[in-house]
C-alpha cells in the first residue's frame, strides 16, 4: 500500500471514529407500563420524523383549561412499512389515544392506539415495532 493510500485510510477511519454514537433507548427506560394513560383531544401537531413519530393532542378539560400531551410512537420507516402514512394522523381530528405513561410524570406517553371519533383506527402500535 503506498503511503497516500495509508494516510486516508486512517483519515478515513478517525473520521468515522469522531462521529458521536446514536444511541437508541429502551422503551421501557422512558415509558411506565404500570401507568396507563387514555386521553381525548385534538390533535394540534404531527412530527413526522427520525427516530419516532410523535403527535400531540390539546386535551380540554371541565374548566376549559387545555392540556397538551406528547405521544411517541415507532419510526416513521416502520409505521410506513405496516401501511401506516403521514395522512394517518390529521391536524385538527379530535382522536382518542391509550398508551403508557412517562416515567418522569410529564405529559408525554407511547402512543398505542389512536381511535377517531366516529371509531376509525388511525393505527394501533406493535410491539417490537417502536
Amino acid at each position: 500500500m503506498t503511503r497516500l493510500r495509508i494516510l486516508l485510510l486512517i483519515g478515513f477511519a478517525l473520521a468515522l471514529a469522531s462521529r458521536p454514537a446514536v444511541a437508541h433507548h429502551s422503551e421501557t427506560a422512558e415509558y411506565d407500563a404500570t401507568k396507563p394513560v387514555k386521553v381525548t383531544g385534538t390533535i394540534s401537531k404531527v412530527e413526522w420524523q427520525n427516530p419516532h413519530l410523535w403527535f400531540y393532542v390539546d386535551v380540554k378539560d371541565d374548566t376549559g383549561k387545555i392540556t397538551t400531551w406528547g405521544f411517541s410512537n415507532a419510526p416513521p420507516g416502520a409505521l410506513m412499512r405496516r401501511g401506516i402514512m403521514k395522512d394517518a394522523l390529521k391536524v385538527g381530528a379530535v382522536v382518542s389515544v391509550e398508551g403508557v405513561r412517562a416515567r418522569d410524570g410529564s405529559n408525554n406517553a407511547s402512543g398505542r392506539r389512536v381511535t377517531y371519533a366516529d371509531g376509525t383506527n388511525a393505527f394501533t402500535a406493535t410491539e417490537g415495532a417502536r
